[in-house]
């Protein structure tokens, strides 16, 4: 299969063509490898190749599933291969093998996605930039000195290289949201407990983070979606269920009343451009039907933000702790990063009365956004306050908090927010800066309803709004 041939297809027409057998899988496998072969070595998008697998599982036969034969690639961050390393971006975490298949991967190989390989992620998730010191830094496939973002900037740059055309991704604080915006990608974020974290954690960062994908079209993230979605034994939190997502996406929403919120959640100062993109989409919304107003839901700023912070940071530590109580030893000066060191140690300090009221907080905040949504169907945000920062510019190794904080303020300015309060958000892939970087453009919606994300992104798509352009990397 030719390099240009492997690009022309999303994954569902990848499996498409397999199953019409105008391709082999093994053919689809190779493509793929090569183009991670010829392209990783100057993105450092994939950390850890796992081709011998991939070659394993298609020898062995796949599955019957919807996804048969397509190569996939995991972020290096909580799923767990059976004899696989996930480094969770780590030195601490550099040899720590899985004992068993996470939920997921179960679910993932049962639609017969073919994992060939991990992500690069910052460590532990806690960055909006991938520049982990463990694995090194990611670079953006449309601006190499440019951050993908994080915390699944190794999957963005993956599939905006065209390595796959649909990655595994996770969201704790807008770690899908974020390095789709910044690699001109499409990325949704799930309902709190619509898709399995477990069989170990059953859940992430106490219900703040979820997991899905990023993707080139909204199609394949819609299969996806519905291929892994449904609840897991033990699992803590449960999502309304939706009819089957594929076969319901090409159905465009009647007139929607969308809220426009130009006001970052975090007090962070919004770029210009950034602004303009989104005022544009707002427009685009109005000439599909639908109707615009400016509007935000009601929430506490300052409770917002502590809330977040003294929840991520939490359970941070917690698995920190954990995986010094494997190794059976105390906290080394080279394990862990300055920043995450940091957070470390603070935590050590929050009192447990002090992580109740968190949890309380941002039982709060679901109930306000719940509420603005039975007056609104959709609001419409930029992803981030500001554009894709250089590499370098959020440094986990410095101690600097004067630069590290409000530019961390300023990514998850629009996006945290629904982490807390659990509802379905996406980026779109919407407009460019004035120097050719991708900008996204946030939806989210009431809780448990990604139909109407994925409808809304569809029809934005049919509509031109944006196509699965990849990075032009020769």
């Amino acid at each position: 299969m030719r390099d240009d041939e492997y690009l022309s297809f999303d994954a569902i027409g990848l499996a498409e063509a397999i199953a019409k057998r105008d391709v082999a899988a093994t053919e689809v496998l190779d493509a793929a490898i090569a183009r991670i072969e010829a392209h990783n070595p100057r993105l450092n998008a994939v950390v850890l190749p796992m081709f011998d697998r991939a070659r394993a599982a298609l020898a062995a036969g796949l599955p019957s599933g919807r996804f048969a034969g397509v190569p996939f690639l995991l972020k290096d961050l909580g799923q767990m291969v059976a004899g696989v390393v996930t480094s969770n971006g780590s030195r601490l975490f550099a040899d720590n093998r899985g004992r068993h298949d996470s939920t997921l991967v179960t679910r993932y190989e049962a639609a017969g996605l073919v994992i060939c390989g991990k992500t690069n992620t910052p460590e532990l998730g806690l960055a909006t930039t991938t520049e982990p010191l463990l694995h090194g830094a990611t670079r953006n496939p449309w601006a190499l000195d440019f951050s993908t973002g994080g915390s699944s900037g190794g999957a963005g740059a993956a599939v905006a290289a065209g390595f796959v055309p649909i990655a595994h991704a996770s969201d704790g604080g807008g770690s899908i949201r974020i390095p789709a915006s910044c690699c001109g990608l499409f990325g949704l974020k799930p309902t709190r407990g619509r898709v399995p974290l477990g069989p170990d954690a059953l859940e992430g960062w106490g219900g703040l983070s979820t997991v899905h994908a990023v993707s080139r079209t909204v199609r394949d993230s819609a299969l996806l979606l519905e291929l892994s979605a449904g609840e897991e034994l033990g699992a803590p939190y449960w999502a309304p269920p939706q009819e089957p997502y594929a076969s319901a996406i090409d159905r465009p929403p009647s007139a929607l009343r969308i809220g426009l919120c130009l006001e970052p959640f975090t007090g962070a100062v919004l770029d210009p451009e950034v602004r303009a993109i989104a005022e544009r989409a707002a427009r685009l919304c109005e000439a599909l039907g639908h109707r615009i107003e400016h509007a935000a839901p009601t929430i506490d700023r300052d409770e917002f933000k502590s809330a977040h912070g003294v929840i991520a940071i939490s359970h941070s530590a917690a698995a920190v702790d954990a995986r010094l109580r494997a190794l059976g030893r105390e906290l080394e000066d080279d394990d862990i990063e300055a920043v995450t060191r940091s957070n470390y140690l603070t935590a050590k300090t929050i009192p447990a009365i002090e992580f109740a009221r968190s949890m309380d907080a941002i039982r709060r905040i679901g109930r306000q956004i719940a509420e603005f949504f039975t007056r609104y169907d959709l609001l419409l945000t930029p992803t981030m306050a500001c554009l894709p920062p250089k590499l370098g510019e959020l440094d986990m190794s410095s101690t600097d908090t004067s630069r590290y904080v409000p530019l961390l303020y300023r990514m998850i300015a629009f996006t945290a927010l629904f982490n807390d309060s659990g509802n379905p958000a996406m980026s779109v892939p919407l407009g460019r800066s004035a120097s050719g970087l991708p900008v996204g453009v946030q939806f989210a919606a009431a809780f448990g309803n990604e139909m109407l994300l994925l409808r809304t992104a569809r029809q934005l798509e049919a509509a031109g709004a944006f196509t699965p352009a990849l990075a032009p990397l020769g």
